[in-house]
Order: structure tokens, then sequence, then C-alpha cells
């Protein structure tokens, strides 16, 4: 049996192959309702990516000739790198960062996606398992989503990068419950509000700007499944468990901090331009220093500024490792700001709007119903 901690029966766990758990009958009257709400909640924030009242693909881009994001986005083009090209390359090169930026998040979708589906194997709780199974569903149309839009401006995405490539694989084979609430739920779904309500707010493609607008909808609720594992589950862990939980998302906070965005990860777009990945590091180094790297840690938008405020609100962080975290930000600061996270305004906006068109779907099916019947 897996070391799961969860200390709260509606995260109560059994071995992933033991099926005669989940059909047991007093299992299917102990459902808990902590997850109604949002459960319930999944009609008003449905969309769906193939149908272009929610977001259209076909409408064009001029990749060649103007970028996704802006230029200072791309940090290659803030360095020596970008001595070495001409307006062209840099427009190029931009947009390819881009195209593995959004690569990495289309592979990202797919690793929750599968997680939430492993999570249905092993939570006890039918509200819980309920849950789940609901995630995965929400995760496989972002798999969709992004895959018609990198495949609309690119045709095909670009393979993930080593590092998210091990992380995701730890977490989505994990049999541990902590592991993959703590390193999806809330590190990768910190990662990605964070990453949305940037390429939400900078963008220039609308486009991709509706596709994460209505990502987040979602998202939001994802997130908040694993903040409610938290408030329920850290305060009752044994100083043995909580140094377990505690080292284990510091390490795998590090791993993402130092490698996910590093010019190693992306040396598959340079070769086209003439480039080595190991001179574009060195570039990117010495004109990107870690006190530029703190400075952007101040946006409240900042993929990891957001990560590790929703570790700090989760209890995960202690004096134990507060140096690792305080090294980049304030966590005083991060401490007094309100629980939730940046692109929470966002997806709470895109829901009002996902209501209307919803409700004028269904009074079109509606009269098409009473058609039907008339004749």
């Amino acid at each position: 049996m897996a070391d799961h901690i969860t200390h709260d029966e509606i995260y109560d766990a059994v071995d992933r192959d033991d099926f005669d758990a989940m059909i047991e009958v007093d299992r299917y009257a102990r459902r808990t309702g902590a997850f109604d709400e949002i459960i319930s909640a999944t009609e008003d924030h449905f969309w769906d990516p193939l149908d272009p009242a929610y977001v259209d693909f076909s409408q064009p881009f001029d990749v060649k000739n103007d970028t996704i994001m802006p230029r200072d986005f791309t940090i290659e083009l803030n360095c020596a790198v970008a001595d070495r090209l001409d307006e062209g390359q840099q427009i190029r090169l931009a947009n390819q960062s881009t195209r593995f930026s959004l690569s990495q998040i289309l592979h990202g979708e797919q690793g929750a996606l599968s997680l939430s589906a492993s999570l249905c194997h092993v939570l006890y709780d039918p509200g819980a398992q309920e849950y789940a199974a609901n995630q995965a569903r929400e995760e496989a149309r972002h798999v969709t989503a992004f895959s018609k839009y990198i495949g609309a401006r690119w045709g095909t995405p670009l393979h993930a990068g080593t590092t998210l490539q091990s992380l995701m694989n730890e977490l989505v084979l994990a049999p541990e419950v902590y592991k993959k609430l703590v390193g999806m739920q809330m590190l990768i779904e910190g990662l990605a509000m964070g990453a949305f309500a940037t390429l939400h707010s900078r963008t220039q493609d609308p486009v991709l700007r509706r596709t994460v607008q209505l990502v987040m909808t979602d998202e939001a609720f994802h997130h908040r499944f694993g903040r409610i594992w938290a408030k329920r589950t850290v305060p009752k862990l044994t100083e043995e468990e909580h140094v377990k939980v505690e080292d284990w998302a510091a390490a795998c906070f590090h791993k993402v901090f130092t490698n996910l965005v590093n010019a190693e990860q992306k040396q598959a777009i340079y070769p086209e331009f003439g480039l080595d990945w190991q001179w574009v590091r060195a570039a990117v180094m010495e004109a990107f220093t870690d006190a530029d790297r703190r400075r952007l840690m101040k946006q409240n938008t900042n993929i990891f500024r957001v990560l590790i405020k929703t570790l700090l609100h989760g209890g995960i962080i202690t004096d134990r490792s507060r140096h690792l975290y305080e090294a980049w930000v304030d966590l005083g600061e991060l401490g007094r700001e309100p629980e939730g996270v940046v692109g929470d305004a966002i997806a709470d906006a895109a829901i009002l709007e996902l209501r209307e068109i919803n409700s004028g779907k269904k009074k079109i099916g509606r009269a098409m119903k009473e058609i039907a019947r008339a004749n």
C-alpha cells in the first residue's frame, strides 16, 4: 500500500489495482459533498474547442511578419543572440520560442489528463472520484484546444523538454496521492495559471487569448481541488510527514525553476538559425542575471511567483525551507496577499460569458426539438 498521506477520509485511497474495493457495497453511500460545488459548476463553464461559437481556430495570424508574443517576451532577443539574426529570423525565433512554450503547455495538459485518470483508480470516495473524472474530461478538451491552436499556427507541436517530461512521468506514475495532488494540482496547475494569465494579457493573437481564457475557466477549479487537500491535510501532518511533503515540493520547485525555460530544454529550435544552444545559454545568462529574475518575480503573473504563493498559502513552506524561496521573492508580502491565484478574475469573467453562450444554445436546442415534434 502506498504512503498516500491524506488524513482526511475524502482523500482516502486504495491500491490502483484494487478494483474490488471500488465495488464494496458500503462505499457508494459514503460520498463526500466537499466537491459538489466544483462538480455542479461544470455546466457553467462548459465549452467546446471544436465549436467556433466558443473559439474559432480558423482566424489567421501572420507568423511570418509578426510575433505572437511581444519581442521582450523572448529572452533570446534581449541579449547577444539578437545581434546574429536579421529581422525575419528574429520574428521566426520569437514565434518558434512561443511554439516551444505552448507545446510544453500541451504536454502538461496531457500529463494532467493522465494524472486525473490515474486518480480515478485510487480515490475511494465516490465524490472525489467523480471530481477526478470530471477534471479528466476538462483536461481532454485542453489537449484538443492547444492541439488545434498549434496545428493552425505551426502544423505540429515540438517535443517535451526533458525536465517537464521527467517531472510528469514522476507525477503520473507515482502511487502516492500526495505527490499527485501537490505536484499536479498545486505546482503544475499553479504554473499553468501564471502562464495563462501572462499569455492572456500579453499575446498579440486574439485566438490564443481566447483559448487561454477558456482554459482558465477550468483550471481555476482544478487548482482549488489541490488547495482543499492542503487545508484538510497539511494541518494534520505529523512532523515527519510534513518534512516529507515539504522537501518533495521544494525539490519539484527547484527542478522546474532552474530548468523549465533553460536553453538546453529549447535546443531543438536553434539549429535552423545557426545557433549552438550552449552559446545561447551563455549569452542569456550574461544578460539575464539573478537580479533580473528577482525583479521579474515581483510581477503577479510570474509563473514561479504564483507557484510559491500556492505552496505558502497551502502551509507547505515552513522555516525549514523558507530560505529556498526567499532568495527570489518576499514571502511576507506573498503571505499578506489574498488566497487564490492570478487569473481567477479572468476565469470568472469568462464564465459569465459562457453562461450566456450555453443558455442560447439550450434555447436553440429546445426550439429544434419542438419543431421536430411538430413535424
